[in-house]
C-alpha cells in the first residue's frame, strides 16, 4: 500500500511548490518563485516514471497530477508574469492574458486525460513546458516590454490547445533500482535553486523555448513538404492529362 503511494508524494510535492511559488509572487520574490515552477517540473517529471517503475499507476494518481499541473504551471507561472510585467498595463489586456493562460491549460489537460495521444508525441505544447517558459520569462521583465510579455504569454497559450506535436519525453523509464537516487536529485535541484536562483532560472530557459518552438518549427516543414509533395502529384496529373 505504501509503495503504491510512493508517486503521489512526488506529486504532491510538485503541487507544494506551486503554491509556494504563488506565496513568493505575492511577495514579491519573483526569482525564486520561477525556480519553484522549475524545481516542480522535476518533480512532475520524476512520478509518473517511479508509478512505472513501481507498477503503480492508478487513476487516482493521474487525476492529481493533473490537479497539480493545474497549480504549478497554470495559476503560477500567470500569476508570476502578471505581478513583474501587467500591473502598470491596461487592465483588461492585463486580465485576458493572465487569465487565458491557465485556461488554456485546463483545456490542455482534459484533452490529454481523455483522448488517446499519438504514440511518441504529445498534442500540444505541454502544460509544464508552458509554465516553465512562462516564469523564466518573467525573469526577462526589465528587457522585455509588456506587450511583447503579453504576445509570449497568448503564444503559449495557443501552443498548449494547438494539435501541433511535440515529443513525449516521459516514457523514458527509471529503473526500479535507481528510485532510491529520485529524491537526491530533488534535494541538489533545491540546493541548487537556492545558491543559484538568477542564473539557474535563464540557463533553463533556453532549451525550454526551444522546446515550445520545435512545434512550431515541425507544423512548418510538414505543411512545407505536404505543398511541395501536392505540386509534384499536380504535375504530374496535368503532364498525363497533355498526353
Amino acid at each position: 500500500m505504501l509503495t503504491r503511494f510512493i508517486p503521489n508524494l512526488f506529486t504532491l510535492g510538485n503541487l507544494f511548490l506551486g503554491m509556494l511559488a504563488i506565496l513568493l509572487a505575492i511577495n514579491g520574490k519573483y526569482s525564486s518563485a520561477a525556480i519553484m515552477v522549475i524545481v516542480a517540473m522535476l518533480l512532475d517529471g520524476l512520478d509518473g516514471r517511479v508509478a512505472r517503475a513501481l507498477n503503480a499507476q492508478s487513476e487516482f494518481g493521474k487525476e492529481l497530477d493533473s490537479l497539480s499541473d493545474m497549480v504549478s504551471f497554470g495559476a503560477a507561472p500567470a500569476l508570476i508574469i502578471f505581478m513583474v510585467s501587467f500591473q502598470d498595463s491596461m487592465p483588461i489586456f492585463a486580465w485576458i492574458a493572465t487569465a487565458g493562460f491557465p485556461i488554456c491549460g485546463a483545456i490542455r489537460l482534459a484533452r490529454f486525460n481523455v483522448r488517446p495521444g499519438i504514440p511518441g508525441y504529445f498534442t500540444g505544447l505541454p502544460i509544464p513546458a508552458a509554465g516553465g517558459v512562462l516564469a523564466t520569462l518573467s525573469l526577462f521583465h526589465k528587457d522585455i516590454g509588456p506587450i511583447s510579455m503579453m504576445i509570449a504569454t497568448l503564444l503559449l497559450s495557443y501552443l498548449m490547445v494547438s494539435s501541433l506535436k511535440y515529443p513525449n519525453f516521459k516514457k523514458v523509464g527509471l529503473p526500479r533500482k535507481a528510485i532510491w537516487i529520485a529524491p537526491w536529485v530533488v534535494l541538489l535541484a533545491v540546493a541548487l535553486a537556492v545558491l543559484f536562483p538568477d542564473q539557474l532560472s535563464k540557463l533553463i530557459f533556453i532549451p525550454l523555448v526551444l522546446y515550445a518552438l520545435y512545434g512550431m518549427r515541425h507544423s512548418v516543414r510538414t505543411a512545407a513538404s505536404r505543398n511541395r509533395a501536392k505540386k509534384r502529384k499536380d504535375r504530374k496529373s496535368s503532364r498525363s492529362s497533355d498526353n
